[in-house]
């Protein structure tokens, strides 16, 4: 009796599908895994800066453009990747054959960040079975009235993850520029050490203060419904990383460090707000209009509050909902009662991330002792079961980062 095939959805992003050539190269592959008697499905991204581009046209063609006429225009990158790679496969005699996601059909909600509802996969089991390769556009789907939809930036990913789960693949494969995820960005920490495996938590983590490697959705889901994911290099034949549960990262007996990486994100902006009232619910007032507004809200410190006199809070929001976030700010300043809002965007959030905290105390004393000893001011801080974030003036950033990484264990004897 032959043993059971393994099926594989390999997803590859813009870089990697960034002209004839690379497509070609993205075929070879694909080719590699279906020759190995695999099953392979595949999802692919637009051309780099593609949607970019298109995104652009939209802008130009009106501000205020109609969403659902923006995912009209902006799905089609994706369906001239899938569609050249089709024929790129075809050529090399392969059974391939492109699928758009209203073929399936990819079920989805709302336009321009739409969730993925359901996914129908008969057709791919017949694809399967007759020994063939789908390609499939990540990013769209189709909605309840039958409308294109968007999935909102890195929707390849969720798309890639989301197929995996329908078809019960084995795992999900995500090729990308990079080979997989390092110890901090290799860029800036040249001795940033690649990971063999991580897990889940740690990976939503990474993402969610800095990390670019993988869209937070993608990982969520796939942690949802326990979907084992690999970062692998396009460009590189060498082996990736692992994105797994926490028991099954012990079933691969890894040596694990305390902190797993260090990330860091510029795009924080530092909101502060003097001379507020000190009574219940002035902090209601503050963050209600935000999070009606939809504006994400990260580090909060207050000062001076339960004394009876004025006190300040400071608050961390993305670089670009700041604008928007002093203006519903001082659209409430009557009810709120503040002096003024100062704000920064000469700011950095670096953090310290790993499952192995939960077991170890002292992880943010020695965060806190190695940016004193540089002579670091911390401006804010955050934390969770696994992450210790700190928010420091921007031109610390390479210093901060290189310091922790040194500091926790986390450096190579090579540079990366």
């Amino acid at each position: 009796m032959p043993p059971p095939k393994t099926r594989i959805v390999m997803k590859f992003g813009g870089t990697s599908m960034a002209g004839i050539e690379r497509i070609r190269h993205v075929a070879g592959l694909v080719k590699r895994e279906a020759d190995r008697g695999n099953e392979v499905a595949v999802v692919v991204s637009a051309m780099a800066g593609e949607t970019d581009r298109l995104v652009q046209m939209c802008r130009e063609a009106a501000p205020l453009y109609d969403p659902r006429e923006y995912d009209v225009v902006v799905a089609s990158g994706e369906q001239v990747t899938s569609g050249l790679l089709a024929i790129t496969l075809s050529g090399m005699g392969l059974n391939a054959r492109s699928y758009m996601g209203w073929q399936l059909p990819i079920r989805a909600s709302g336009h321009s960040s739409a969730l993925i509802d359901h996914i129908e996969a008969d057709i791919l089991e017949d694809v399967f079975v007759k020994g063939g390769i789908a390609v499939i556009p990540g990013f769209q789907g189709i909605t309840a009235e039958g409308d294109l939809a968007t999935l909102g930036r890195g929707g390849s990913d969720t798309s890639a993850v989301a197929l995996a789960v329908a078809v019960n693949a084995d795992r999900c494969d995500i090729y990308t520029d990079v080979q997989g995820v390092f110890t901090t960005d290799p860029r800036i920490v040249p001795r940033a050490r690649k990971l063999t495996a991580i897990t889940y938590e740690e990976m939503l983590e990474l993402a969610s203060v800095g990390a670019k490697v993988l869209q937070t959705r993608s990982v969520g889901l796939a942690m949802r419904y326990n979907m084992a994911l690999q970062v692998l290099s396009s460009f590189e034949d060498r082996p990736g990383t692992l994105i797994v549960s926490d028991e099954s990262i012990e079933e691969l007996n890894m040596e694990r460090q305390l902190v797993t990486g260090i990330a860091h994100d510029k795009n924080e902006a530092r909101i502060t707000l003097t001379g507020l009232p000190d009574k219940a619910g002035t902090v209601a007032a503050i963050f209600a209009p935000l999070a009606k507004a939809g504006i994400n809200v990260d580090m909060i410190v207050q000062s001076g509050a339960g004394t009876g006199a004025p006190s300040d809070l400071t608050f961390t929001v993305p670089t670009a909902s700041l604008t928007h976030a002093v203006a519903e700010l001082e659209k409430a300043k009557e009810a709120i009662g503040f002096d003024q809002i100062i704000t920064d965007t000469d700011v950095v959030k670096v953090s310290a991330v790993g499952i192995g905290m939960r077991s170890n105390a002292g992880i943010a004393a020695t965060m806190f002792e190695t940016l004193a000893e540089r002579g670091i001011n911390i401006l804010a801080i955050s934390t969770s079961e696994i992450k210790v974030s700190v928010l420091l003036p921007e031109e610390y950033t390479e210093l901060a980062v290189r310091v922790l990484h040194t500091a926790f264990g986390l450096d190579t004897e090579e540079a990366a």
